[in-house]
């Protein structure tokens, strides 16, 4: 069993999804490990490093492809330029694993699956209990919600603690964090640690115990949230409406805070729009706003995607992909999720997409040329798959190369 990891096209992107420390893991699973030549460079992980630890470097991508799993942080729907020039070198029966933003880009997995190849999408792990070491957004999300406060920091024309001293007295930033979530609570944390006043606020009220064991002082706005979170664990979108209403109320916090961190996200939907010009307008000069939902429209009216913004002295930065630069642990934490991922797909030396296995069914997007995911066939309003198709694309991706004699032959 061969595993290729391929070096990260996608403009900006420093990660890499596979460092050397994990390539022993892989041996005991009977997966050679090839990784094109400077994959690794700029998260600090030089080829050599992978030498030394058994893998391959091959110099011309296209031969990573002959490998029977092709692996690495930004597949197409991630990766929607560049992504396209490896589209020619998937073929089919391969599994292709890596982030490929399906519900955002569900043509994407549309083009991949159309390759023959099996993708399996890992934004899609399930939010259970078995797979919280292969949940690769919550390991990205804490970097994120780190880094914004660092960002933040920089920004802010004031320090963060609280300091005595001989020239007088320094108040404390004031901080609200909008959203909490894995990137919301790291912003808490990251935020207590520098020293400033925390004040957090998310529509799932369940969340209001861990605001408050992290240091932060729980918002409480005057909304009926009904059920503001999905099985997944995600919060849901809750109608305009209520998000009007939400806005007047935020507008006094957001007035009141030196920093705002803004993380309120709705997988696979346009991200709610929380704080309004008007209300920009109402901070303080030299007030920071960092909107990690800037990708999907921002939490912020004024925000744009990786663009720092100044309006009325309030500087709001939208920063679309924080963890490409800290891409060091960024990458390891990738590689912890993804070697897991591995351990649970690959048995007897062959990868064994089960859909009976919970993980394998909600990550695997495409096999056999057809979409299979249904929530992605929803969105490129196709038909559910019915039964008698479905069992023939897995008997079709079962007949490869690496595994000729599919699970029930003679």
């Amino acid at each position: 069993m061969k595993l290729a990891v391929l070096k990260e096209t996608c403009p900006g992107e420093r990660r890499v999804a596979l460092i050397p420390a994990n390539l022993h893991h892989l041996a005991k699973l009977g997966i050679e490990v090839a990784i094109e030549s400077g994959a690794g460079q700029a998260a600090g992980f030089p080829d050599q490093r992978y030498v030394e630890k058994g893998a391959t470097v091959m110099a011309q991508r296209p031969e990573l492809f002959s490998a029977d799993i092709v692996l690495q942080i930004r597949t197409l729907g991630a990766n929607p330029g560049a992504g396209r020039d490896d589209l020619p070198h998937y073929r089919p029966r391969q599994i292709v694993i890596g982030m490929t933003d399906p519900l955002g880009e569900p043509g994407a997995s549309a083009d991949m699956a159309r390759t023959g190849a099996s993708l399996m999408s890992l934004e899609l792990v399930p939010r259970i209990t078995r797979a919280q070491s292969m949940d690769v957004l919550s390991s990205m999300a804490t970097i994120a919600g780190y880094r914004a406060v660092l960002l933040a920091a920089v920004e802010l024309p004031k320090m963060f603690p609280l300091l005595m001293t001989a020239a007088g007295t320094l108040t404390a930033a004031r901080v609200f964090v909008i959203g909490a979530g894995v990137a919301g609570l790291q912003a808490i944390a990251t935020s207590r640690r520098l020293g400033a006043i925390v004040h957090a606020y998310d529509v799932r009220p369940a969340v209001r115990e861990q605001v408050e064991s992290l240091g932060g002082k729980f918002v409480e706005l005057a909304l009926e949230t009904g059920e503001a979170q999905d099985k997944g664990g995600y919060a849901k979108a809750l109608g305009e409406e209520f998000y009007r209403r939400q806005r007047e109320l935020m507008a006094s916090v957001v007035a009141e805070s030196d920093v705002v961190i803004a993380t309120a996200a709705i997988p696979g939907k346009t991200a709610p729009l929380l704080i309004t010009r008007e209300a920009v307008h109402g901070m303080a000069p030299g007030s920071v706003i960092v909107d990690l939902a800037a990708e999907r429209g921002g939490n912020c009216e004024p925000s744009q995607p990786d663009q720092r913004i100044v309006e009325r002295d309030v500087v709001i930065l939208g920063p679309t992909n924080l963890p490409s630069e800290i891409p060091y642990h960024a990458s390891q934490m990738f590689s912890n999720n993804v070697t897991q991922f591995l351990k649970n797909l690959i048995h007897d030396g062959q990868p064994q997409l089960d859909r009976d296995d919970e993980i394998i069914r909600e990550t695997l997007v495409a096999r056999g040329g057809q979409v299979v995911h249904g929530r992605i066939r929803e969105l490129l309003q196709l038909p559910p798959l019915a039964p008698a198709a479905e069992a023939a694309t897995t008997a079709q991706s079962d007949r490869s190369p690496a595994n000729p004699n599919p699970p029930g032959s003679a």
